[in-house]
């Protein structure tokens, strides 16, 4: 499933417990990420599926869920 490979990548990334992430948590008010956490964020999700987030939708994702979303999106 997608929301735990995420959940994953984010629990390694911003060092946070498994259990304080959900898909409603919001990725800069609730987990801490900086702009700078976001770019490698988005660079893992990138490798980890083999994908390509534009700019402009990176801008757009706010939660855990907008990364599951895109991910399948993307991937449908």
């Amino acid at each position: 499933m997608n929301f735990e490979k995420v959940k994953s990548i984010l629990v390694e990334e911003l060092d946070l417990e498994a259990d304080d992430v959900t898909l409603e948590s919001k990725i800069k008010e609730d987990l801490g990420a900086d702009s700078l956490d976001m770019v490698d964020l988005i660079m893992s999700i990138e490798d980890e599926f083999e994908i390509k987030v534009a700019e402009s939708d990176a801008s757009s994702i706010q939660t855990v869920g907008d990364i599951v979303n895109y991910i399948a999106q993307y991937n449908a």
